[in-house]
C-alpha cells in the first residue's frame, strides 16, 4: 500500500532525478542504477541535497513526504551553526552529525588564503580537498555512522552537506560501489550535480561571500567550485587506492563496511 506521503513525493515536481525546489540545492534521488548479478538500486529510499537552511514551506513538506527517517548531515559544528537547517513541524528523523569540523575552509566560505580564483586555482583548491578526504578524521567518523545508519535504520535516507556535491558526493558514490553499481554509472550520478535545476540557489548562498574574499570569478572558475569534475572522484580513489589497495580494502578496514555488511545493504537497497 503506497503512504500519503509517498503519493505526495511522487506528485512532486521533478526534473529527472532532481526535485523541484525553492531553498534547496541539488535534491535528487540516487537510487535506480543498475547493479552487477541483476536488480538495480531501489528509488525512493536514498536522497542527497545541500543544505536546508533557506528551505521553503513548500520544500519542508516535500521532504516531509519523501518519508526520510535518518538524516546524515557531513557539515561541521561552524556550517550547522552559520547555515541551521529548517525542518518540517512534524520532523522527527534521527540526524546524525560530526561534534566538530569536517572540512578544512570549505569553498563556500570564501577561506584558503586571500588569492586571484583562476580556473587552475580552482581546480587546485577542490583537488585538495578530495586528495585530504580519505584520510580526515571526522570524515572517516562521519561515513563510518553514514554505513552504520544505513544498515541498521528502516525507510528513507537524506545525505547532505553545504552544496551536496563533494562530501555528499563521496558518500553517494561509495554507496553505490558497495551495492554492485558499475563505476560508469557512479561517475555519472557523481556529475549530475553539474545539471541540478537549482544552481542559482547555491550562488545566492555561497557567492556573495567567495567573491567578497576573492574578488569576481570568473565562470569557468567558478564551475570548478560549484559544480564537479571527473577527476574530482578520480582524486579520492586513486588515493584511497594507493594507500589501501583498492577502495573494497578501504571501506573495509577503515569504514567497516566488510563483506557481511555489503550483503545486509545489497539485501536491503537493491530490488
Amino acid at each position: 500500500m503506497t503512504s500519503d506521503s509517498q503519493t505526495g513525493a511522487s506528485q512532486s515536481a521533478r526534473i529527472g532525478p532532481f526535485y523541484v525546489t525553492q531553498g534547496i540545492h541539488n535534491l535528487r534521488d540516487y537510487g535506480g542504477y543498475a547493479v552487477t548479478g541483476g536488480g538495480r538500486v531501489r528509488s525512493g529510499v536514498l536522497f542527497r541535497s545541500g543544505q536546508h537552511m533557506e528551505a521553503s514551506g513548500e520544500d519542508l513538506a516535500l521532504v516531509h513526504a519523501l518519508d526520510i527517517r535518518t538524516v546524515i548531515d557531513l557539515r561541521g559544528t561552524s556550517e550547522r551553526a552559520g547555515f541551521p537547517c529548517r525542518r518540517h513541524p512534524d520532523f522527527a528523523a534521527e540526524v546524525i552529525a560530526y561534534d566538530g569540523e569536517t572540512s578544512n575552509s570549505p569553498p563556500h566560505e570564501g577561506g584558503g588564503g586571500a588569492v586571484v580564483m583562476t580556473p587552475a586555482k580552482a581546480r587546485e583548491r577542490m583537488l585538495a580537498v578530495y586528495t585530504r578526504m580519505p584520510v580526515n578524521p571526522a570524515m572517516i567518523w562521519v561515513f563510518q555512522q553514514y554505513f552504520n545508519a544505513l544498515d541498521a535504520n528502516e525507510g528513507g535516507s537524506l545525505v547532505h552537506c553545504f552544496a551536496g556535491k563533494d562530501r555528499t558526493g563521496i558518500a553517494a558514490s561509495l554507496l553505490l560501489h558497495v551495492l554492485g553499481v558499475h563505476h560508469d554509472d557512479i561517475t555519472h550520478e557523481f556529475l549530475l550535480t553539474n545539471d541540478a535545476p537549482t544552481r542559482a540557489i547555491l550562488e545566492r548562498q555561497s557567492l556573495p561571500r567567495m567573491e567578497a574574499h576573492y574578488g569576481r570569478i570568473e565562470p569557468e572558475a567558478l564551475h570548478n567550485l560549484m559544480g564537479v569534475l571527473p577527476e574530482y572522484l578520480e582524486t579520492y580513489i586513486k588515493e584511497v587506492t594507493r594507500d589501501h589497495g583498492s577502495l573494497d580494502t578501504y571501506l573495509a578496514a577503515i569504514l567497516g563496511v566488510d563483506g557481511p555488511r555489503k550483503e545486509r545493504l545489497r539485501a536491503k537497497l537493491v530490488a
